[in-house]
């Protein structure tokens, strides 16, 4: 995810909804026999164009989504949602993972299966068209879709980088 374009977000004036996308139980075996703990993934967002994601361990489960909760508000970027769906189609590739995007009209819903879906509804797009190629894996299909989304551009921005007015964008 090295794009430019990424705005960190502060935590302290947005109420925050977390979704658990994962919980697995790791083994660790060790000499006295086998040692039991937890990983989580969790992603956080306001649903108004706000996520972030997190990865918690801990030997019980409660405290494993708690600290993947807290690793996620460290990591909040802000999204352009317009009218409830993204600007335009945007690809990514995270490790195995390809994710596609693309716009839908209202009234299509959240078109995505499992991680991808968690992370679209935490931040707010109501209609949306997604797939997922490759590896199923949830951390790298969060990571994939999360930079994906971080990929967007609205016009102001592309109007900004250019120097021109918002006319010309769509005009010229």
């Amino acid at each position: 995810m090295a794009n430019t374009n990424i705005k960190k977000v502060r935590t302290s004036d947005l109420e925050l909804k977390d979704r658990l996308v994962s919980i697995q139980r790791v083994t660790k075996v060790t000499k006295g026999g086998r040692t039991f703990s937890f990983s989580a993934i969790v992603v956080v967002g306001n649903e108004d164009g706000v996520v972030g994601y997190g990865l918690g361990k801990a030997s019980e489960v409660q405290a494993a989504i708690a600290k993947g909760v807290e690793d996620a508000k460290k990591n909040l970027i802000k999204i352009p949602v317009i009218n409830g769906t993204i600007p335009h189609k945007q690809e990514f590739r995270y490790d195995g993972s390809l994710v596609m995007i693309r716009p839908a009209a209202p009234g299509t819903g959240i078109i995505a299966g499992g991680a991808m879906r968690a992370v679209l509804e935490s931040v707010g797009v109501k209609n949306v068209l997604a797939k997922s190629k490759g590896s199923s894996n949830p951390h790298n299909l969060v990571k994939a879709t999360i930079g994906a989304l971080c990929e967007l551009r609205d016009a102001a921005s592309i109007a900004r980088l250019r120097g021109i007015s918002m006319d010309q964008v769509f005009n010229g």
